[in-house]
């Protein structure tokens, strides 16, 4: 099976208020807290920063939770916000 790797087009600023407004406001809120940790996560690089990169995994894992909850689809990857 051949799969088409599509280039990712960045979405207007109406199309995702659009689609904010369809989710749960939770929902919506996770995903922004989602989107911060695993920006996060990647500046706790080094070892002095381990509790730092603990609590962000923690607050990650929390919000990824709750994205579960609603669509399994819309779970963030620790090493990118995708």
């Amino acid at each position: 099976m051949i799969t088409l790797q599509l280039p990712q087009v960045p979405v207007p600023d109406a199309v995702a208020a659009l689609i904010g407004s369809q989710l749960p406001k939770h929902v919506l809120l996770a995903e922004v807290e989602a989107s911060n940790q695993a920006y996060l996560i990647g500046l706790c690089r080094t070892p002095l920063t381990r509790k730092a990169r603990e609590t962000c995994l923690a607050d990650l894992a929390r919000a990824n939770k709750t994205l579960a909850k609603h669509d399994p689809r819309l779970i963030v990857r620790a090493g990118g916000a995708s």
